[in-house]
């Protein structure tokens, strides 16, 4: 898809620029060609005057270098014979005999080609006849900046396709890349990685079809949950039949069918037993996949505030819920992001007056995910000894109590929980779920860029409140 569309951009632009180009570049050429014959044409003009005057010889030389704007040589005159006097030639002249009697003839100006160029013959009448005047044109002069002009054109044309290349390939890039993530989950999901999930980001059908990914495969990870639950279950109700079968057994006597029976009553309970551990082992397995599946954070965040929502409006509080409209897909369960939701919450109600307005704020970023809660409230005199603590030992602020829920959730990320002043006020619970483990071990730079961001966003909000 990606190369389809740059070859589409690639052929459309190139047409659209020789359409374009091609007839600009001739009109170029007709627009010097214009511009040369009508400079001629003025200088032409102004020997007619002095021809309308006087055929003195002196007076026309006179006149003819006067009439000269460039290089000279370029004007002649061809007088007719007037009494006595024969025909003159005042100036250049490289018109044909016949050209010039044909100029005569027409009556109007006319071109004639020379050697180097062209002559513009302007016919004039005199008082013994018809008198022509001769401009030579050279070729230089009929192309002058037309060249430039092509160059230009040229190097805008190549400008505009290779624009339309590069846009179509990034383009391409913004569409291909999700779709080929979304096929390379398929495959996974295919292989049995049902921890696999789709980052929903591209054109709006791709996020659409990402989002239908993930929530096809959490449903497939809840199926095969409820199908091992049920069989564990299954496995335990066998137990008490069987426990009555040996039973029974073992009051047949000593039989050979007696000891047949009790040894397939045996067998019969080691295989039920080793059903049970299969189940419990996929049991673990599964709720780990569900775990790294993860969870998206916004909705979580949502349903929370729809459930806490309630208790605000009976105390008067002003609630607040930013970034949450958008999928945010965080790696961790979502029972464990809910816990620390709502342990992050409970400290707004319970260490914060009846009408202290609070928000939640998600940010999403390549790295990871911040979800800050903040109040209005009083604060916390000493954040760093409360974040230490763990817990608020009765004392002021907004958090502390069941902080190590949220710090175990978001350590087993490679993030962090902080602690500081909101723009509200009061105190902010700042949590990091990093989306990359290793990076977020390492200290990554762009965590740092992030964090600075998110300080100069608090400031400039508490600067305008």
């Amino acid at each position: 898809m990606r190369w389809a569309l740059v070859k589409v951009a690639l052929a459309v632009t190139t047409m659209v620029v020789v359409a374009f180009a091609v007839p600009l570049g001739l009109v170029v050429k007709e627009l010097a060609r214009d511009r040369a014959y009508g400079s001629a044409e003025r200088q032409a003009a102004t020997i007619g005057p002095v021809l309308a005057i006087t055929t003195d010889r002196t007076q026309l030389e006179r006149a003819v270098a006067s009439a000269e704007t460039g290089p000279g040589g370029r004007i002649g005159v061809h007088v007719p014979a007037s009494g006595r006097n024969g025909p003159a030639e005042i100036g250049a002249r490289r018109a044909a005999e016949a050209d010039v009697a044909a100029a005569v003839k027409l009556g109007r100006a006319s071109i004639s080609p020379v050697r180097g160029g062209s002559a513009l013959l302007q016919p004039t009448a005199v008082a013994s006849g018809i008198a022509v005047v001769e401009v030579f044109v050279p070729d230089a002069a009929l192309t002058n900046g037309v060249t430039t002009a092509w160059v230009v054109l040229a190097g805008v044309g190549l400008a505009l396709v290779i624009g339309s290349v590069a846009v179509a390939d990034r383009l391409g890039t913004r569409m291909v890349r999700p779709a080929e993530r979304l096929a390379g989950a398929a495959h996974d999901l295919g292989r049995g990685k049902l921890g696999v999930r789709v980052q929903e980001d591209g054109p709006k059908e791709l996020r659409l079809a990402a989002s239908a990914f993930n929530s096809m495969a959490d449903q497939v990870v809840q199926l095969l949950a409820n199908e091992r639950e049920l069989a564990a279950d299954l496995s335990h109700r066998l137990r008490t039949p069987l426990t009555v079968l040996r039973l029974n057994a073992a009051s047949l006597g000593d039989t050979p069918a007696a000891e047949q029976t009790r040894a397939a009553v045996a067998q019969l309970e080691r295989e039920v037993d080793q059903i049970i551990r299969t189940v419990r082992e996929q049991k673990a397995q599964t709720q780990q996949t569900a775990a790294a599946a993860g969870c998206d954070a916004a909705e979580v965040i949502r349903e929370r505030m729809g459930f806490w929502s309630a208790l605000a409006e009976d105390e008067g509080r002003t609630v607040r819920i930013a970034g949450a409209d958008r999928p945010v897909r965080v790696p961790v369960a979502r029972p464990e992001l809910a816990a620390a939701l709502d342990a992050m919450l409970g400290n707004v109600f319970r260490h914060t007056p009846e009408g202290t307005a609070f928000a939640v704020d998600v940010h999403n970023a390549d790295e990871a995910v911040i979800v800050l809660v903040s109040d209005a409230g009083p604060g916390i005199a000493d954040p760093d000894e409360a974040l230490r603590r763990g817990h608020s030992g009765g004392g002021d602020g907004s958090t502390g109590l069941g902080l190590d829920i949220v710090r175990r959730l978001a350590e087993s990320t490679g993030g962090d929980v902080r602690l500081g002043r909101s723009v509200l006020g009061g105190t902010e619970v700042r949590v990091w779920l990093a989306l990359d483990d290793r990076r977020a071990r390492q200290g990554g730079r762009r965590g740092h860029r992030l964090r600075r961001t998110l300080g100069r966003r608090r400031r400039a909000a508490r600067t305008g409140s």
